[in-house]
């Protein structure tokens, strides 16, 4: 069973229970998975706080990465939402942290990503059009209904794009989650399978060894496309949420 868990590419992304908790007939169980999300937080937060810590007027290299994170984060939202869009920094930076880390954190050996969930990914995507929905409707009243309802749209047509616009409002948490997960998902099964076949090939002896180098300069490529797609997704997450942000802010098309 232990052999065959290492070459399972399916394994990695069991959950189990650490401590397990059942309350009015529901499991709440600290599992694996809740293990490294709460890891993904205290990793993100020491990270901002150590570098912050100091606010030296020259700053050193931990300082530098936290002001680059929280400009490129305040770009980014000025970009898409306007400086109105700043009041939502708190969000849009925390999420990307947390995706971020949560991302590079399953690049270790042994290590759980939580972002290869979908429950999570949809859970985050949950929150983003949720706070869209109750801002808006909140500043706008009725009014944040002109979402749906773009300018200069013939009478004729306006039923049929009313109903694309609402669908299109309703896919974004299913798009926005299963982009991310599907991304770390495929990656990871991607990066076993091969790390399983230098496994397999080094047990046959010389010729396995030999024929195993292939798959591992794959393993290779495949860890740095890896640290790559960690960074690529958070930031598109980032940014779409972004532009979802601005549709509550500015709702008229």
């Amino acid at each position: 069973m232990a052999a065959a868990d290492k070459v399972d590419p399916i394994h990695q992304f069991q959950i189990h229970p650490i401590i397990p908790l059942h309350i009015g007939g529901y499991d709440v169980s600290f599992t694996n998975s809740s293990l490294f999300m709460v890891v993904t937080i205290v990793v993100a937060s020491a990270f901002l706080y150590m570098s912050t810590a100091s606010r030296a007027l020259v700053p050193g290299r931990l300082q530098s990465m936290s002001e680059m994170a929280y400009e490129f984060v305040g770009n980014m939202l000025r970009d898409a939402a306007g400086k109105q869009g700043m009041q939502f920094f708190p969000l849009v930076f925390s999420l990307f942290m947390f995706v971020l880390v949560a991302n590079l954190i399953g690049l270790f050996p042994y290590f759980f990503t939580v972002t290869s969930h979908i429950i999570v990914t949809f859970t985050l995507a949950a929150l983003v059009i949720g706070t869209v929905v109750v801002y808006g409707f909140a500043k706008h009243g009725f009014g944040f209904l002109k979402l749906f309802v773009p300018h200069g749209v013939p009478v004729y047509l306006l039923p049929l794009v009313v109903a694309i616009e609402v669908i299109s409002f309703v896919s974004r948490p299913v798009s926005l989650s299963v982009r991310l997960f599907a991304n770390m998902l495929a990656g990871h099964i991607t990066l076993k399978v091969f790390s399983g076949f230098v496994v397999s090939l080094s047990a046959l002896g010389a010729v396995g060894i030999a024929g195993s180098v292939l798959p591992l300069a794959m393993a290779v490529a495949l860890t740095a496309l890896e640290l790559l797609v960690a960074f690529l997704q958070a930031y598109v997450f980032a940014v779409l949420t972004c532009m979802y942000l601005n549709d509550a802010l500015h709702p008229s098309h």
